[in-house]
């Protein structure tokens, strides 16, 4: 009995070890690795259609879908998302016009209620990996971005090249392309100042942020927003598939991670590192450098399964590093945060680093997923407390 059952156990861990060899394999190669990274090609929309915002909730012509153009003839697929009270003042107006996907955005009522007003806010939204702009927790996630300031804060959310109903193939310097002119669209096409747009990322979407906010920092003269929000930010992508498991169970190159040369050599076929350790901290050095005013906010839940929440603590400490002359080295930013932080019980705990420049705020929930988060009032209360700020 011991004998047949011991055979057992030696194919399955064979097999097992074969199967993982081989998916090692793939994942060394550049198409495979884009789906594994990005998942652009899982639209999580359950069959609805992003041209019909209505079936998310949202009510007629709230929501205004267009296309913003890039180099080529490619286009991003979007939506201009109206503020719930800036829409009850402007109800009968809006509900005359056509609904639907808008050829002309510019001649909607909408855009001309952001293009407008000169205390609108823009919150440029840049989503994870997976799905589309209308899926999951992002639909509940705008409106707590909005909800800071429920006549003011309008969201231009959009999905990458790859994604919904955007052409093309994902790539690291694809994504900050898009990125950057969803930017532009919003300060030159909508016409709004940088020092009124927020940019707002999570997950992957952090990465494009942190790219997006370097790019414009290190222009000449230098552009700044009014703030910025990271929900689950990660290091770089090979320390994240070093720790990262589907679901918290299932680990990915966790197990290779243990023998270092191994994991090293498999780290060259990386072809998208999305280095965000780096990024932030060359964007806070350089608008430390140039005395431009900046915000960063970083959140992140304990019980995030799919990027664990010391990445946030990694980030945060290469900001911080940054952004004091002489740096600071990890340990001891840790023993100083122990000072400063705010406990906030079973709701998590806030620290705040201000410079003369800037601020850099790191929350850290104690439960929250990695999409749940998103639509936690914790957001709401960050653009609560930029929106006090930009009234002053």
């Amino acid at each position: 009995m011991v004998l047949p059952l011991l055979k057992y156990v030696l194919v399955l861990a064979a097999v097992v070890g074969i199967l993982y060899t081989v998916f090692l394999g793939l994942l060394a190669t550049h198409a495979f690795q884009t789906h594994a990274v990005y998942l652009h090609k899982v639209q999580l929309t359950w069959l609805k259609d992003l041209n019909v915002p209505e079936s998310f909730g949202f009510l007629r012509n709230q929501v205004t879908p267009f296309f913003i153009k890039i180099s080529g003839d490619g286009s991003l697929y979007a939506w201009h998302i109206l503020p719930i009270e800036l829409y009850r003042q402007h109800e009968s107006a809006l509900l005359a016009e056509p609904a639907g996907l808008a050829a002309d955005i510019t001649s909607r009522r909408a855009f001309q209620l952001l293009h407008d007003d000169p205390e609108a806010r823009l919150v440029i939204h840049f989503h994870g990996a997976a799905g589309t702009i209308g899926s999951g927790y992002r639909v509940p996630n705008y409106r707590a971005l909005s909800a800071g300031q429920p006549r003011k804060i309008h969201v231009l959310t959009f999905d990458y090249r790859g994604f919904g109903r955007s052409q093309g193939t994902p790539s690291e310097p694809g994504l900050c392309s898009d990125a950057i002119a969803a930017v532009d669209w919003a300060m030159n096409v909508a016409g709004i100042p940088s020092s009124r747009i927020l940019i707002f990322g999570q997950s992957i979407g952090t990465a494009v942020s942190l790219a997006v906010l370097e790019h414009y920092a290190s222009q000449s003269p230098p552009v700044s927003f009014a703030g910025s929000i990271l929900v689950a930010p990660f290091t770089d992508v090979a320390t994240l598939v070093s720790t990262y498991s589907v679901a918290g169970t299932i680990p990915i190159l966790s197990p290779v991670a243990r023998f270092p040369s191994i994991f090293k050599y498999l780290s060259t076929f990386i072809h998208d590192k999305w280095l965000s350790k780096d990024r932030i901290a060359r964007y806070v050095r350089t608008n430390e450098a140039n005395g431009q005013k900046y915000w960063l906010t970083l959140i992140h839940a304990e019980d995030d399964w799919d990027i664990p929440w010391h990445h946030t603590e990694i980030v945060f400490w290469h900001a911080i590093d940054a952004a004091v002359p002489g740096g600071f080295e990890y340990d001891e930013l840790e023993r100083t945060k122990s000072g400063i932080k705010t406990d906030l019980g079973a709701a998590g705990s806030v620290v705040e680093w201000r410079t003369v420049n800037g601020v850099i705020r790191e929350e850290i929930l104690k439960t929250g997923l990695h999409d749940i988060i998103m639509g936690n009032s914790v957001v709401t209360m960050v653009m609560r407390i930029l929106a006090d700020a930009w009234e002053r």
